[in-house]
C-alpha cells in the first residue's frame, strides 16, 4: 500500500499555482514546491508520477482562472460582450502577469499562421467568436475576422502590461478597443474587408 500524502492534490497544485504566480514557471521546481509546502519533494510524489504532470495540472489551473476572467467580460451588459472579454483579457494581463505570460506568451509546439491561432491557444474560441456574432450581428467570416484583428490589438497591450513595459488605465483601454473596434467595423461595412 503506497504511502499516504501529507498534502492534498489542491494544496499541491495551489502551492505551485502560488510559485508560478509570483516567479514564474521556470520557477516551479520540485524543491521549490516542497520549500513552499514546508516540506521536503517526497510528499509531492505521493500524489503526482513526475513534475511534468503538477506543470500540467498547474496549467489547467491557470486556464480556469483566465476563463472566469472571459466569462466576467461575457456577462457584461453596459458594453458589448465582445468588448468585455478584450477588457477582460487585459485585466487578466494586468492582474495574473506570469500566468498570463504561461498561457499566452509561451512557445507554441506547433507554429499556427494567424487565421488560425486563436483555436489553438484559447480554449474559449466558441463562446468569444458567438460573442462577436451577437454583439454586432456579423456572419462568421465577418465575427473571425473582427475577432482576429481585436485579439491582436487587445494582445499587444496586454503583453504590454505583463511585462510592464508601460501602463495604461481603464479608460485608456476602453478608449483604444473602442476605436479599433469601430475601424475594423467600418471596414466591413464598407466592403473594404482584406483578409
Amino acid at each position: 500500500m503506497p504511502p499516504k500524502s501529507k498534502f492534498t492534490k489542491s494544496e499541491i497544485i495551489e502551492a505551485a499555482l502560488s510559485i508560478v504566480r509570483l516567479e514564474g514557471f521556470g520557477a516551479l521546481t520540485a524543491r521549490a514546491l516542497g520549500t513552499k509546502l514546508g516540506s521536503s519533494a517526497r510528499p509531492i510524489f505521493t500524489i503526482f508520477k513526475s513534475m511534468d504532470e503538477v506543470q500540467q495540472e498547474v496549467v489547467l489551473a491557470a486556464r480556469k482562472l483566465y476563463t472566469e476572467y472571459v466569462n466576467r467580460g461575457l456577462c457584461q451588459t453596459e458594453i458589448p460582450a465582445f468588448k468585455g472579454v478584450g477588457m477582460q483579457y487585459i485585466q487578466f494581463a494586468l492582474d495574473e502577469p506570469k500566468l498570463f505570460q504561461l498561457l499566452f506568451m509561451s512557445e507554441q509546439p506547433q507554429n499556427p499562421d494567424v487565421m488560425n491561432v486563436l483555436p489553438v491557444i484559447d480554449d474559449n474560441y466558441s463562446q468569444i467568436l458567438s460573442s462577436v456574432q451577437n454583439s454586432f450581428s456579423l456572419n462568421q467570416s465577418d465575427s473571425e475576422w473582427v475577432y482576429r484583428h481585436l485579439w491582436i490589438y487587445s494582445h499587444g497591450i496586454a503583453v504590454l502590461c505583463a511585462t510592464k513595459m508601460c501602463t495604461f488605465t481603464i479608460e485608456e483601454i476602453d478608449k483604444r478597443l473602442t476605436e479599433v473596434c469601430m475601424a475594423v467595423l467600418k471596414e466591413i461595412k464598407g466592403g473594404n474587408r482584406n483578409d
